[in-house]
């Protein structure tokens, strides 16, 4: 299935290193969560945005290498599947062609008023799945 990805900058703050002179650990999740909802409000129509939120339900990393201060990171996102109100991301977070960080997380849409989950259906999922000419 096709998908849009999103190459999501990311601006590394003196505040994320730690330590050890590198960015901490926890703040991949800060970055990813960012990019992942900047996927959802770049692609989704309007409405949608406004009437759904959503929350983590799982986060999976495989760091790779240390990010620094000074570095270049992007956090490229693609949405490999939605499942009702799940969707599942993959998000790569990279220094170049270098790879910082895998991860693998799964997200649960919720109604904005209701916070119940809400499922996406295919004329939402169209927006983020084009069909193929």
């Amino acid at each position: 299935m096709n998908t849009l990805a999103l190459r999501f900058p990311i601006q590394i703050l003196p505040a994320d290193i730690d330590f050890m002179g590198h960015v901490n650990n926890a703040r991949y999740l800060n970055w990813v969560q960012d990019a992942v909802l900047a996927h959802w409000r770049g692609l989704a129509p309007p409405q949608a945005v406004a009437e759904r939120a959503w929350v983590a339900l799982k986060h999976e990393i495989s760091y790779r290498r240390p990010a620094f201060l000074d570095d270049d990171v992007v956090a490229n996102v693609l949405l490999e599947s939605i499942q009702g109100a799940r969707a599942f991301y993959h998000t790569v977070i990279q220094r170049g062609e270098e790879v910082l960080a895998e991860v693998k997380s799964s997200w649960c849409c919720i109604d904005a008023a209701t916070l119940r989950p809400a499922r996406i259906g295919a004329d939402i999922a169209a927006y983020f799945f084009p069909k193929a000419e």
